[in-house]
């Protein structure tokens, strides 16, 4: 009796699920530990992130290469060499960053692949190949039961990993004790798969020839490898879209990748009714929520963002189940999972890397849909429709068409207010009508999805990319000028990123949005000639349009840090904001990441040092730790004075900067314009200093400044922040 026939008990799939389940959870618990770790020596950089991605996903691509090729193997001797793969990885136990500084002068952004590469690499290798292989050690030893349902317990682990590192690990746990956790994680996959080599056949007699099936050709593969693309480009799609043109919500981004990890589950579960069930109605979510978001309405933006989050999840489910029907036989699954990993890693290229260099807006997001729409399965809703269909033919299509394009047109134009005050909304209806008749036909419903796209939003992006100057992007966001009477603005995502005031030099001088004289900032740097005499050394951490620029005085120095490229040039190039110009022509501009620029700036060499880096809500975690508050102490030396803005729509982080900065005095100044005149914006500071004459002066001087409560708020380090406690409830 050959083994095969011996084990295929419950007990046995249970262990090939729990192993499976723990491999991905520690591979996604790793992910945003190892970027946590990282940030102090490569800093925050979204460009540096982009790059640690791509290395993720080259190593979990190496992985399920590696697991195609060892199926050539006999099943022990595939164990044998799985099993020396994980001894010699675990080399690099406890899991962590090496210590090795960015050499000066390299790029973060560059030195990051080869940094995370040589510190995690070969154990995100060696965990990343076991869920495609031992799913084909699971057919050998139960060759009647199918491997596929496996693929969804390994999503299951992914997912727990994605919410328990912010949820649980990090609020709860040092960087060290995280390490450590980890690798005893790491130990017992190595002892889960030890268990299943075990049962694996020892001999070639006794392992159970396994159907091969047909061999793909090189069409299906292609198939494969695009299915699986277009969901992992829309999850990276949808998290820039949510948080460039609707919420920038912190931790936002954890939801579409949950999402997208999920979808696997329910495409590739044993039980099919919820698979078919979304599958059948996704082309109607696509169609109805694909326009609704690139409409970019921003009165409800939290069920703006469910609307995205529920189309991205309808798509990479449909487009999953489908991938799951043209699946090989198990003998070929490695093959099939390695195209898979292909395409993800496709879609991650295209929408982190590609897609901001090429669009200046998230045009990656409607064409990911219209995708989406041409991939989806399509079958008709109803008989009669079918019915419909079929006798219609070619004059049908032509028809739908023709209908589509006149309420597209009707939409734009609107003669004689045809369709109301409010036009696009009654067209978008009508389109979206005529394309859920047309579900069943691919040409008419992607050509109505197309038409829903162009009509409800899309057209105005072009119009605003075609307007000279209008528009720019960076790995950073979106920037959007927008030139109106008497006033400039700045536009950073959802986020106002600076206003001036034109018509004449003394408005284009003044200080607006959370610069202005009354604000924390605006009352520090006008006691600076007081406090530090005429020469004083000023830093500020943020460019923005340079706003603060405006409160030089001769024969100060003044020197900008600025992470992004394209600030500097919208700020001093594009001729739509000249703060700089006007108040400072001379001011040097640092680029790169502030803290990593800091470090490497001389003892003393500041007087005041404004942090002003918290742009579209995002928190550069690695900004406020007390390792960064030291280093700005050292810049400043023992009477310099710091800035900290702190104003956020979701976190609430004076608490932070009160238990972060030991050993410094602090007052806060939270100002509230009256009357809302043009470019005034209520802000939060926090000003620190560790000499007490210093904090004495400036409040002397006036201003609504308080003193800084101390609540029971943990402090940040390096080893240890998380954002949970002082998130606030979203409204």
């Amino acid at each position: 009796m050959i083994v095969s026939e011996r084990i295929t008990g419950w007990p046995i799939r249970w262990i090939f699920v729990a192993t499976i389940l723990t491999g991905s959870f520690l591979l996604f618990l790793v992910q945003p530990m190892v970027a946590r770790m990282a940030l102090p020596q490569l800093g925050g950089a979204p460009a540096v992130w982009n790059s640690a991605m791509l290395v993720y996903q080259a190593l979990l691509l190496g992985g399920y290469a590696y697991a195609h090729l060892l199926g050539k193997l006999m099943p022990k001797a595939q164990a044998a060499v799985h099993l020396m793969v994980l001894l010699c990885a675990a080399v690099w136990l406890p899991i962590g960053v090496s210590a090795t500084q960015v050499p000066s002068g390299i790029e973060p952004a560059l030195w990051a692949p080869w940094l995370l590469a040589a510190s995690i690499g070969p154990l995100f290798f060696a965990v990343s190949a076991q869920a495609p292989l031992l799913q084909r050690w699971f057919a050998f030893i139960c060759p009647g039961r199918d491997p596929y349902a496996l693929y969804a317990a390994s999503n299951v682990g992914s997912f727990a990993g994605l919410i328990a590192y912010p949820l649980l690990v990090e609020p709860l746990l040092p960087l060290r004790s995280q390490s450590w956790g980890w690798s005893a994680g790491y130990a017992l996959v190595t002892l889960l798969v030890v268990a299943c080599g075990w049962l694996l056949p020892q001999r070639r007699e006794q392992v159970a020839a396994l159907d091969p099936g047909d061999a793909p050709d090189k069409r299906r593969v292609l198939h494969w490898i695009v299915l699986a693309l277009v969901p992992s480009g829309l999850m990276l799609a949808t998290s820039t879209f949510l948080t460039t043109d609707i919420v920038a919500v912190p931790l936002l981004w954890v939801l579409p990748l949950g999402l997208y990890l999920l979808s696997f589950t329910v495409a590739f579960a044993d039980r099919r009714g919820l698979a078919e069930a979304i599958t059948r109605y996704a082309p109607i979510t696509i169609l109805v929520f694909g326009g609704m978001m690139i409409g970019g309405h921003h009165d409800y933006p939290l069920l703006s963002a469910l609307a995205a989050l529920i189309l991205l999840f309808a798509v990479s489910v449909a487009l999953h189940t489908r991938m799951y029907a043209l699946r090989p036989a198990p003998a070929r699954l490695t093959g099939f999972y390695l195209a898979m990993s292909v395409g993800g890693a496709l879609g991650g290229v295209f929408s982190g890397l590609i897609a901001p260099v090429l669009f200046d807006w998230s045009y990656e997001y409607p064409l990911l849909i219209l995708a989406a729409g041409a991939l989806a399965p399509l079958p008709f809703l109803l008989p009669v429709t079918q019915r419909i269909w079929a006798a219609g033919g070619r004059r049908l299509t032509i028809g739908v068409l023709v209908a589509i394009t006149g309420f597209i047109l009707l939409g734009l134009a609107n003669p004689g207010e045809l369709l109301g005050p409010r036009p696009e909304p009654i067209a978008f209806l009508a389109i979206t009508i005529v394309g859920v008749f047309a579900i069943g036909s691919r040409l008419p419903y992607v050509f109505a999805l197309a038409g829903a796209l162009f009509l409800f939003g899309g057209y105005r992006a072009i119009q605003l990319s075609l307007e000279p100057g209008a528009r720019t992007r960076s790995y950073f966001g979106v920037y959007t000028i927008t030139r109106g009477e008497g006033v400039n603005e700045l536009q950073h995502g959802t986020t106002l990123h600076g206003i001036q005031l034109t018509g004449s030099p003394a408005r284009e001088r003044t200080p607006t949005t959370y610069y202005v004289p009354n604000s924390g900032v605006g009352e520090a740097l006008r006691a600076v000639p007081a406090l530090y005499g005429r020469d004083a050394r000023i830093g500020i951490v943020g460019l923005g349009t340079g706003t603060l620029a405006c409160y030089a005085q001769p024969g100060q120095q003044w020197r900008f840090y600025e992470i992004d490229p394209v600030v500097v040039r919208i700020a001093r190039d594009s001729g739509a904001f000249t703060f700089l110009r006007r108040c400072a022509p001379d001011a040097q501009i640092v680029l790169g990441d502030a803290r990593l620029s800091i470090s490497q700036a001389s003892a003393g060499s500041l007087d005041l040092l404004a942090l002003d880096a918290f742009s579209s809500d995002a928190v550069p975690m690695h900004l406020m730790t007390r390792e960064a508050f030291d280093t700005y102490g050292r810049v400043l030396g023992r009477r310099g004075l710091l800035l900290v803005h702190v104003s956020n729509r979701y976190l609430d982080l004076a608490p932070v900067v009160a238990r972060t900065a030991s050993g410094w005095m602090a007052a806060q100044l939270a100002y509230q314009p009256v009357g809302g005149g043009a470019g005034d914006s209520g802000s939060v500071w926090i000003a620190l200093t560790r000499d007490p004459s210093v904090l004495g002066e400036l409040l002397a001087r006036g201003g609504a400044w308080e003193p800084l409560p101390v609540t029971d708020t943990a402090p940040w380090t390096d080893d240890y922040a998380s954002i949970l406690p002082v998130l606030r409830a979203l409204q």
